[in-house]
């Protein structure tokens, strides 16, 4: 077939009895007309486990990073004509982040905002976007302030009758942790700093060590307090850096590459207690290439008391603040991408330099539910990061209106209902997945670099989808809204 050789497009859709994955295939049959036939049916997922090599990061001072965006290609864009489509734009080199298939692009500086645009709006682009600064989510500690009132209302000493947390990786995306801390040292593993690309992991501002101690502070060794899940592993990941003004600050690119990065290290738990994390699109990409690896992505909702506006996603779990009697917290952020809360007023934890004080923010929220995440999963290993998510939501306590509201999303956490459910083993799944072809529209001719579209949607959750043409798989897209870029050049 020559470069420019045009391709009549006749499709069809059929789907399978396995829920977890699609494959899109794509049949070329030689002769005086070629002709391509699109059959989509299930078939089962299969993954890779790859290591990371972490890029370094430079410390701007504007709300976004100067001399970089961030962009992720469509599934089976060759690295060619990635590359040319870069340089088209205006835009240099590209770093990859981890295993993923998110990239940090090099632009001139004062042509960010221009080029991500261009970029955008590339049909053979998921996104692209600005690597926008991100602050802590704003919280203030006082070491009188608050018990561990928490722990009992979320049912967590009930759920540990039946799991603790072992044999679960939590990854702490923060400003570093204290890993002397006699309530966090017995539990640490390897980590990285993401952001200065070293190996300390030492705590900056102290915001790191109180997020890690709400997951996870050791359970039943007689001092200090106790994390939800007491027996998980700790992995610090420190993905910020200290301004002039003593402030904590990352990017959306730290964000997205730690992520990754505890994904590629085995992490089934990562938690984000920064602002607008929920928002970007990195982020909610990275958060999706955990859940392809069986885990799950927690992320503070924003302490600034009002609707964020937010657009919902599956690829993260945004957590809002409750207090001791169930109420939103005075502080907490809400809109429709809430999708769990969790008390986080007045949390008693671990402190920088081995004490301890109590914590206000979604900031402790949130890896309050990311511990219940752990259980889950130390209860019943053989869940699906899907699975996980469906019983923290299906077992909270509902709160505020019936069923999931912008306050509370679907309740607040219940760490004992769900370890409960976490033992039932899960009813057989017998509704078909839901696909189909949004484009190339059916009886259109194609040439050359050919932008493919699916819907793809399934009531437990879609896994993969796959691209294959004349029975080999080209490409494979984990992550919604999926579609891939297929040279259609290269098909004999």
């Amino acid at each position: 077939m020559g470069v420019d050789a045009p391709v009549r497009v006749v499709m069809q859709s059929s789907t399978g009895i396995d829920r977890r994955a699609v494959l899109v295939f794509l049949f070329l049959k030689t002769g005086t007309r070629t002709m391509k036939t699109i059959t989509t049916f299930s078939a089962a997922i299969a993954t890779a486990i790859a290591t990371l090599a972490a890029p370094a990061f430079a410390a701007p001072s504007e709300d976004f990073a100067q001399g970089r965006i961030i962009v992720e290609p469509k599934a089976g864009l060759t690295v060619a004509e990635f590359a040319k489509i870069l340089k088209a734009n205006g835009a240099g080199n590209a770093r990859k982040l981890g295993q993923s298939n998110i990239h940090l692009i090099d632009v001139a500086h004062g042509s960010e905002k221009a080029v991500a645009a261009k970029l955008k709006n590339n049909p053979h682009f998921k996104f692209a976007e600005l690597d926008k600064r991100v602050l802590v989510s704003a919280a203030y500690n006082d070491p009188y302030l608050g018990s561990q009132w928490h722990i009992s209302k979320i049912g967590a000493p009930t759920a540990w009758d039946s799991a603790q947390g072992a044999n679960v990786t939590i990854a702490i995306l923060d400003t570093g942790v204290d890993s002397t801390h006699p309530d966090l040292a017995p539990h640490m593993v390897a980590g990285w700093d993401i952001y200065g690309n070293t190996s300390n992991t030492s705590d900056l501002c102290g915001h790191g060590t109180a997020v890690a101690g709400s997951a996870a502070a050791a359970g039943n060794n007689a001092i200090g307090v106790s994390g939800v899940s007491g027996q998980s592993k700790i992995m610090p990941l420190r993905i910020a850096y200290k301004g002039t003004d003593g402030l904590c600050y990352a990017y959306a690119s730290t964000i997205a590459s730690g992520v990754t990065y505890a994904a590629d290290h085995g992490a089934k738990v990562a938690n984000v207690s920064f602002s607008n994390a929920a928002n970007s699109t990195a982020v909610q990409s990275a958060g999706n290439y955990l859940k392809s690896k069986g885990g799950l992505l927690f992320v503070s909702a924003n302490n600034n008391a009002r609707d964020e506006g937010f657009t919902p996603s599956t690829a993260l779990i945004a957590v809002s603040s409750t207090d001791s009697n169930d109420n939103l917290s005075s502080f907490s952020s809400y809109g429709a991408f809430v999708s769990l809360s969790a008390p986080g007023s007045n949390i008693y934890t671990t402190n920088n330099g081995g004490g301890y004080g109590g914590w206000n923010g979604t900031s402790f929220s949130s890896p309050v539910a990311a511990g219940a995440a752990a259980l889950v999963m130390s209860a019943n290993p053989s869940l699906t990061s899907d699975q996980v998510q469906n019983i923290l939501f299906s077992t909270a306590v509902d709160l505020g209106a019936a069923g999931r509201d912008i306050y509370f999303g679907y309740g607040r956490v219940n760490a004992a209902a769900a370890v409960a459910a976490a033992g039932t083993a899960p009813a057989a799944d017998s509704t078909a997945p839901t696909v189909s072809i949004a484009a190339p529209l059916g009886s259109s001719t194609v040439s050359g670099l050919v932008a493919v579209s699916v819907n793809a949607a399934d009531n437990v959750g879609v896994a993969r989808v796959d691209l294959k043409v004349n029975g080999t798989v080209v490409a494979s897209d984990v992550a919604g809204p999926y579609g891939f870029s297929w040279d259609s050049t290269s098909v004999a």
